[in-house]
């Protein structure tokens, strides 16, 4: 009840065309505000699994990011959009970050003075802890990113995602009947005859899928055959950005909800313990908030606008005011050094 007000700001779509065939579209909203320091700060953000720029709580977020001064640019996901056909025999993955590293690339390209605030949510949340740990270039010009209830080990997930304590093992049947309809939608992009499909995919996969129940099955039968994993262990282990955290040096905040019928608690002690090993990461857990919930305000009508679209936001604004008095420090120091 709580996405059925959610505002619906105006973007530009984007398109690119990746080095494989594949098309990339992102959705670009500009600021409707003067930034709280001033400066050209743009929030590069990755929805959750099969989602994009037209989900509520994408638009919600966008809508308040933009009001506070933030150019805004989102992800849709490859295959995620039902106007938008594939153009190569892929789709987005638990962990691949071409697409995300595409956009950052064109908005680093386009406009060379901003500033970078990253945003993930849920499964968009891995991918952009990964983007940021794979190499150190790509965290040149991020101020800070922010992770929202993402599960950081699919490996050690899929044992949870099969337990029924808060229905754990309904919502994965239910995830895992939409990702089916979305791949049979495209079923001739990516199983037809003409296709040049990877050569571990093949038409049996796609009997199996029809009898698919839960994400792993999904995953082990079609998704990890896009990047030619050898097994389904290997496929969640390559792309789970647990490997990466370490890797990330810029101001990191990961926020779960301790009632997140989606991340079971076992998978807490992974933030946990980097937030008490590194400076750089907050790890912020309430008690409420279920999985991209966190509404406040009334039981059956909550205000759209959410706790952790304003956390997001204010924690962007305090990083972005830190480092400008950061700078006006660094400044000062230099005219004293200069009189002396």
């Amino acid at each position: 009840m709580g996405r059925v007000r959610s505002p619906h700001p105006y973007g530009q779509r984007k398109f690119i065309t990746m080095s494989d065939g594949a098309t990339s579209t992102f959705d670009l909203f500009e600021p409707l505000a003067e930034h709280c320091v001033g400066d050209d700060i743009t929030m590069v953000i990755c929805p959750g699994i099969a989602n994009h720029s037209e989900k509520q709580y994408i638009r919600t977020f966008v809508d308040y990011a933009q009001k506070n001064g933030y150019r805004c640019a989102v992800l849709n996901h490859l295959g995620a959009l039902p106007n938008i056909e594939l153009t190569s025999p892929r789709m987005f993955t638990y962990g691949c970050t071409w697409e995300f590293g595409a956009m950052v690339n064109y908005i680093k390209k386009t406009y060379p003075l901003t500033q970078l605030v990253v945003v993930g949510f849920s499964l968009g949340g891995n991918i952009v802890c990964k983007y940021l740990g794979e190499t150190q270039a790509n965290q040149e010009n991020v101020l800070c990113c922010v992770s929202v209830c993402q599960g950081y080990s699919a490996l050690r997930a899929q044992e949870t995602f099969m337990q029924w304590d808060q229905c754990r093992r309904f919502y994965n049947f239910l995830m895992a009947d939409n990702m089916k309809k979305i791949i049979l939608s495209h079923r001739q992009a990516l199983f037809g005859d003409h296709v040049k499909k990877p050569q571990s995919l093949e038409d049996s996969d796609l009997s199996r899928l029809y009898m698919a129940t839960s994400l792993m099955q999904i995953d082990d039968n079609v998704m990890r055959k896009f990047h030619g994993y050898n097994s389904l262990k290997e496929y969640y282990e390559e792309e789970s950005c647990m490997r990466y955290l370490h890797r990330i040096y810029v101001p990191l905040m990961l926020v779960n909800a301790a009632d997140d019928p989606l991340v079971h608690e076992s998978l807490l002690t992974i933030p946990k313990s980097l937030s008490e090993k590194r400076e750089n990461v907050m790890f912020v857990l309430p008690l409420h908030g279920g999985h991209l919930g966190f509404f406040e305000g009334s039981v059956l009508f909550p205000e759209p606008l959410t706790w952790m679209d304003k956390l997001v936001v204010e924690y962007a604004d305090a990083v972005c005011q830190w480092e400008r008095s950061k700078l006006q420090c660094s400044d000062a120091e230099q005219g004293e050094a200069a009189l002396e």
